[in-house]
């Protein structure tokens, strides 16, 4: 298999340390849905619905693909102070915060779980419904519903992990365009 690099939309600037380090792609799992489940339910003790919503994203989300082996999971909240309220709570089930990412990303929180490598999941905390919300879902959603899609966003992923394969912020930079063009379609159609 060759390496991917996934999970983000956008580049992170030079003032944010990432270490250089080559991303393995893996078969499609049929465990992820269910690993996304157990750690769903347990997300929802300190966020429980309807007040948060809890999804289920990026590529181990679309089925059918090879992926990176890590489960991308977003937390809607109405505020990213009731987000802030329970980092405490989450780094007691051993969720790491990773508030390096604030200044890229000011309208998400993230964290990475366990606290220490290897991780199997990311959780991206966000204001409910606000853009970031919207497109991760939409992109999800449309990828769902087009084999044909998926099959060629893999592609992509295989070809450019090939070219840039320590460059994990080119990868991912790359990526943008593909995710704009679906994002843009998907706008005007959505998945039925």
């Amino acid at each position: 298999m060759q390496p991917i690099v996934e999970g983000v939309f956008r580049r992170t600037p030079q003032s944010v340390t990432i270490t250089r380090r080559r991303v393995k792609l893996v078969p499609c799992d049929l465990e992820w849905p269910k690993q996304f489940a157990a750690l769903r339910a347990t997300l929802e003790e300190i966020f429980p619905p309807p007040t948060y919503v809890i999804e289920h994203i990026g590529s181990t989300a679309i089925g059918g693909i090879d992926a990176k082996p890590v489960i991308d999971i977003m937390l809607g909240a109405p505020t990213l102070k009731e987000i802030e309220s329970g980092i405490e709570h989450l780094a007691a089930i051993g969720f790491q915060y990773v508030d390096a990412f604030n200044a890229l990303m000011p309208q998400r929180r993230y964290f990475t779980y366990p606290a220490t490598r290897p991780h199997i999941a990311h959780l991206h905390a966000v204001v409910n419904d606000k853009l970031f919300w919207r497109d991760h879902v939409l992109f999800r959603d449309t990828l769902r519903k087009s084999a044909a899609l998926a099959q060629e966003y893999e592609a992509l992923k295989r070809a450019l992990a090939i070219e840039f394969s320590y460059d994990p912020e080119t990868c991912t930079d790359a990526k943008a365009l593909f995710i704009q063009s679906v994002l843009n379609r998907a706008r005007i159609s959505p998945p039925q």
